[in-house]
């Protein structure tokens, strides 16, 4: 409340110091008329270095809602939009808390798939509406830029900067090229210390990758050099992005189920590898004939020996017996759900009773699995095959990438008095989106005027200075949850961050493109999609085909933002791309 406080004690007193400016910039030096020219030198100062004086001439502003303090000198928008982005950082927080609030009672689903991901971006997309809905057309196209500076700032510091900052503080010890839990023996080594991931979380950054498709799309016609059908290409693009949005959702929807499903499935395999490893022990390696084929005969010594009563059929009992004494050190196994599938795998009659022959059938099978997954080969000193061990590694990496239980199977905890919760839930969540979309307009036009004011692009300001209050409170929330040196927090805090690219590539781009079609825009953002192409491919081709991320991968990142800077500088002003 204290900051809400101050932030407001700000505003108050800024509106009765700050009024609309009519000044005239006075200067000690001669006026040009004085000087008289040699005819040859003149002098061009690059337009995104030079400032204006802090005070302007003979210009006028206008107050937001007939109220709000404006300026037109330089300081006066820079203490304005350090003021506004302060209220949208605070509008990011109620809506980040208030989130949290609502999945805690809620839990994931509808709560953590749907509504998260569109609250996390709702920020950014206030601001991105309010600077295409600005005045005249023409207005609005000299402000979208304050949109597209946010949409292609936001996303290149989230999986740059936040990016490299969480490998660095969640870094463990990597053994085997797996992080340890917990483990920070190597300091800042760069190869031997790094954090993990789960197999989800690849799959998070190939669906980043995937959302720049409409970018592309849009982009082609100025690819093309053809100005006959950008207007269709942007409603093309809408189209392609708001089904994205749409798709993107229901995956997070149905995602946890999906995971949990895959998780069951990983498990019964590795129960099946388990058991294979453990008879292939007991027949003293003779499971299998010379030729590779399962040993009947051996198979039935196997059935008689867990047939403990002697009665022709293993009962859920022996078979429980059976795989309690098989030790399953690498997962949390429920033997009672084994039994059930291992039942449903071997009693093809559904008698509750496993025959000899239905063993015998059930074995051969799982045996044949195991051949096509590890390989049937001979091992040439042992004269053994080894495709049973095989077949037990790969189920082993297999439920490692897949992620812990915890982490798939998630389930709301009883929380004291629920319906207060949700109030306080539901009051955070309107209040955030109330003072997101009340300053938002503000927000742009002080950067608006502040571009004016000093000559400095405005898309230069949005894409370094918004994303630091739209993004703050995701960013400060990723890189503490990394500092738990986990692999499942690290699992969680790389796939948010991947997910709200995502969101910024579908439902902030959805935002974008409908602006430009309604009113009548022109897409005129070369430089800055190639930016967000550009880190998104290389990011996500980057962490789509691996788990592990040691230290020195953080350097890809943190180089990756200044090159962007740079390569929107140089495309902008020496090549005339916008």
């Amino acid at each position: 409340m204290a900051q809400q406080r101050l932030l407001l004690l700000f505003i108050f007193l800024f509106y009765f110091s700050s009024s609309p400016s009519n000044a005239r910039f006075i200067t000690g030096r001669s006026s040009p008329t004085d000087l008289v020219s040699d005819g040859i030198s003149t002098v061009k100062n690059p337009p995104y270095l030079l400032f204006k004086p802090l005070v302007s001439a003979e210009e006028t502003c206008e107050q937001t809602y007939g109220f709000l303090p404006c300026t037109t000198t330089a300081l006066g928008n820079l203490f304005l939009i350090i003021v506004y982005g302060c209220l949208t950082f605070l509008a990011a927080t109620y809506l980040s808390n208030g989130s949290e609030l609502l999945l805690e009672i809620l839990g994931p689903g509808i709560v953590g798939g749907l509504f998260l991901p569109i609250l996390g971006a709702l920020p950014d997309a206030m601001l991105i509406l309010v600077s295409g809905l600005s005045g005249t057309p023409e207005t609005a196209q000299d402000q979208v830029s304050v949109g597209m500076g946010l949409l292609a700032g936001s996303t290149v510091m989230l999986i740059t900067v936040i990016w490299g900052s969480c490998v660095i503080v969640g870094r463990c010890d990597l053994h085997d090229s797996v992080a340890v839990d917990g483990t920070n023996t190597k300091g800042f080594h760069l190869t031997e210390s790094g954090v993990s991931t789960d197999i989800w979380t690849c799959y998070a950054a190939r669906i980043m990758a995937i959302s720049v498709i409409p970018f592309v799309i849009v982009q082609l016609p100025q690819a093309l050099d053809s100005t006959s059908g950008r207007h269709l290409a942007v409603l093309i693009a809408l189209i392609i992005s708001v089904s994205m949005l749409i798709s993107y959702c229901v995956y997070q929807v149905f995602q946890p189920w999906i995971q949990r499903r895959r998780l069951a499935f990983a498990k019964h395999k590795h129960v099946i590898s388990g058991i294979l490893r453990h008879l292939k022990k007991q027949a003293f390696g003779k499971l299998l004939t010379e030729d590779g084929e399962p040993n009947t005969e051996i198979i039935k010594k196997l059935f008689e020996a867990i047939d403990e009563d002697h009665s022709g059929g293993l009962s859920h009992s022996e078979l429980k017996a059976f795989i309690i004494g098989i030790r399953f050190e690498e997962i949390d196994l429920d033997r009672d759900d084994a039994v059930r599938k291992v039942m449903a795998d071997f009693d093809t009659s559904l008698d509750s009773v496993v025959q000899e022959a239905e063993f015998i059938k059930g074995i051969t099978k799982w045996i044949n699995e195991a051949k096509q997954t590890g390989g049937a080969y001979l091992e040439p000193t042992a004269g053994t095959f080894k495709f049973i061990d095989r077949f037990h590694q790969e189920t082993k990496r297999e439920h490692a990438l897949l992620g812990s239980e915890e982490q798939s199977d998630e389930v709301v905890e009883h929380v004291e008095n629920p319906r207060l919760i949700s109030f306080k839930a539901v009051l955070m969540l309107l209040i955030g989106t109330l003072i997101a979309a009340a300053f938002a307009d503000p927000l742009v036009g002080a950067v608006d005027n502040f571009s004016t004011a000093t000559s400095i692009p405005s898309f230069f300001i949005s894409f370094i200075a918004l994303p630091l209050a739209t993004n703050s409170s995701e960013a400060v929330s990723a890189i503490i949850f990394a500092t738990r040196k986990k692999k499942r927090t690290a699992s969680l805090t790389f796939s948010e961050l991947y997910g709200a690219v995502t969101m910024n590539n579908v439902l902030c781009l959805s935002v974008f493109l409908a602006l430009v079609y309604v009113r009548g825009l022109t897409w005129d953002f070369s430089s800055e999609v190639l930016v967000i192409l550009i880190v998104c491919i290389v990011m996500g081709a980057f962490a789509s085909f691996r788990t592990t991320f040691p230290l020195w991968t953080c350097s890809i990142a943190y180089i990756l933002y200044p090159f962007s800077l740079a390569l929107v500088y140089v495309l902008d002003y020496f090549f005339g791309w916008s």
